[in-house]
């Protein structure tokens, strides 16, 4: 889009009301992208590839996934055409936006002969779009954990710095989700500059937009809009709150903090020990997790060397390698160690829980393990206990000592 274009859609419509929601057209939110682009920023969003949901830079919005939807289960994840044209009528996929802000793999320095090169990030201005409450959240805690503290990442605190977030409240959640019962969505909390709701009705396809910030003003600012009626905004606000009631999963309501350390010693961890392959996608996945390794590469003449940093898995055996082995060598203690860190000892860290109940982990496990049916069933072991059950007897006790 000219310049000259931006300026002429903002004039009649500049001046808004901070907290006044206003709505866009389908139309408006293609013109949105164009907008962010001629701003300067790299436009990431989803869109389909490979059958499925992927985020990847946009170009314009022809590339959003109009008109598609997700079905997904425990180890399930299926694209399917929906009847309409909604653009966000999907949950999430296998990526998560930690791509962006914390990538898989980073360079961080190079020896070619004796001269050592540190890498240089490439400045970049990200603005995201369509991110879910579960994700919004997700961001949220990245932060704390890779952005704050005594020797914060400078890389992370460099890209989160320049980005421009624009949500979208969730209406349809995926057989996976659970994000309610953990206080994340599907409205989506603070940390957007913007949020849209999509509506899809008699009076057409429309978004209800939210703005969080002064730089979401200036975006709407330069687009063509008008203010939301009380009936679009009730609506809207409705269809979300909706969404709260038919969510796809529920966390047990109970102290999980508490119970898992009450249950150190379950019969539980050698029981998902016999299902789960140790693969570590549930952590690839998980839009939360941050572990990370170094990793050398050398040519073969050793004159050209590279040190990289890259996702680690605590699934990994080296994972908790130290002097003279493994600390955690079986999958039952490595799948405790997971869960109890996620759900459990992420509050003594960085004081809340590392899980935003997005879901990930359960479509995207081979043997489709569910994080809320195991942290149920170690509820329930709990009451059995107090209750006198065998415990034992229902799972089978455990054939080794999980560390």
């Amino acid at each position: 889009m000219e310049k000259a274009g931006i300026e002429n859609a903002g004039n009649e419509n500049a001046a808004i009301e901070s907290d006044a929601p206003v709505i866009l057209t389908r139309a408006g939110l293609d013109e949105l992208v164009e907008v962010l682009i001629s701003s300067g920023y790299r436009v990431i969003g989803p869109t389909v590839r490979d059958n499925a949901i992927v985020l990847e830079e946009l170009l314009s919005g022809d590339q959003l996934p109009s008109g598609w939807g997700v079905d997904s289960g425990p180890g399930s994840y299926r694209l399917r055409r929906r009847s309409d044209a909604a653009v966000f009528g999907h949950s999430a996929g296998s990526q998560s936006w930690k791509e962006f802000l914390h990538p898989p793999r980073q360079p961080l320095w190079s020896m070619d002969g004796d001269q050592f090169v540190a890498s240089a990030p490439v400045p970049v201005r990200y603005a995201f779009l369509g991110v879910r409450a579960c994700d919004l959240a997700a961001i949220s805690k990245l932060g704390v954990v890779l952005g704050g503290g005594a020797r914060p990442d400078g890389a992370f605190a460099r890209r989160r710095a320049g980005l421009l977030v624009i949500a979208a409240g969730c209406t349809e959640p995926g057989g996976v989700c659970f994000c309610a019962s953990m206080g994340t969505g599907p409205a989506p909390g603070p940390g957007y500059d913007l949020s849209l709701t999509e509506r899809i009705d008699a009076s057409g396809h429309r978004f209800l937009v939210d703005v969080g910030t002064e730089a979401g003003a200036r975006i709407i600012g330069l687009l063509a809009h008008r203010v939301a009626t009380e009936s679009e905004v009730t609506d809207a606000r409705e269809a979300v709150g909706a969404a709260a009631q038919r969510m796809g999963r529920q966390m047990p309501i109970t102290d999980i903090r508490a119970l898992l350390q009450q249950s150190r010693e379950s019969p539980l961890w050698e029981d998902v020990a016999q299902r789960c392959l140790t693969c570590g996608n549930c952590t690839m996945v998980c839009p939360t997790c941050f572990c990370t390794t170094t990793e050398d590469l050398t040519d073969l003449t050793g004159e050209q060397v590279e040190r990289s940093e890259r996702w680690a898995s605590c699934f990994e055996t080296d994972f908790s390698y130290l002097h003279g082995g493994s600390v955690r060598t079986s999958g039952a203690s490595r799948y405790r160690q997971w869960i109890t860190h996620k759900l459990g000892t992420w509050h003594d860290q960085f004081g809340s829980s590392g899980c935003v109940g997005c879901g990930r982990c359960i479509a995207w496990c081979p043997v489709g393990i569910d994080i809320t049916a195991e942290i149920t069933t170690l509820a329930d072991q709990r009451d059995d206990l107090e209750a006198g059950v065998d415990v034992l007897g229902s799972l089978g006790a455990p054939t080794e000592d999980p560390r």
